[in-house]
């Protein structure tokens, strides 16, 4: 099973990137997952653009979506909103194939930040995901544990992301023909 990990945030040090790149490490036995990397590079959303001929780092962004079994996605909240980065990249898959009925599960990387993942449900829902609610998880505070290492050895951070992610591969397996 590959699952597409996207963060929302391009910061260099992210809790949110670290979040992710700590669910590849600690993801059961069968379950890639694979970082996407490219958030950056999609252009700005325009309609214009989104016909036969597609920007070629769309294109390949679609190619990943549509290869993966789910998306894993973790956004910070910007001024009570998704990261306008992530929501582009969101765009790009409107109007897309690979899109619809997609599972995705979300990891909030922070307690207080509720109206990014409110706003977020709420796109994707619209957008025809099928959101795995059972995989969503909301971590503590990471504090210092922000890199990833530091998250995988705190088992407080570690077990609930393993068990999300287990739970989320189960949902995925459960909801299509791919072996246990």
């Amino acid at each position: 099973m590959k699952i597409l990990a996207i963060s929302g945030s391009l910061r260099a040090v992210s809790s949110n990137t670290a979040v992710l790149r700590a669910a590849v490490r600690l993801a059961p036995d069968g379950v890639e997952i694979v970082m996407f990397e490219g958030l950056a590079s999609l252009p700005f959303f325009n309609p214009d653009l989104d016909g036969d001929t597609v920007p070629e780092a769309v294109a390949a962004f679609r190619r990943l979506v549509g290869e993966a079994d789910g998306m894993l996605i973790s956004s910070p909240e910007y001024a009570r909103g998704v990261a306008g980065v992530l929501k582009n990249g969101l765009d790009w898959l409107v109007g897309s194939s690979e899109f619809p009925s997609k599972p995705v599960a979300l990891i909030n990387t922070s307690p207080r930040a509720t109206h990014a993942l409110a706003a977020l449900t709420l796109t994707l829902e619209t957008m025809s995901a099928q959101l795995i609610k059972d995989a969503f998880i909301t971590l503590p505070l990471l504090g210092t544990a922000s890199e990833e290492t530091a998250i995988v050895a705190n088992d407080a951070l570690a077990a609930p992301l393993r068990e999300a992610v287990a739970r989320f591969a189960a949902a995925i397996r459960s909801a299509s023909s791919l072996p246990a």
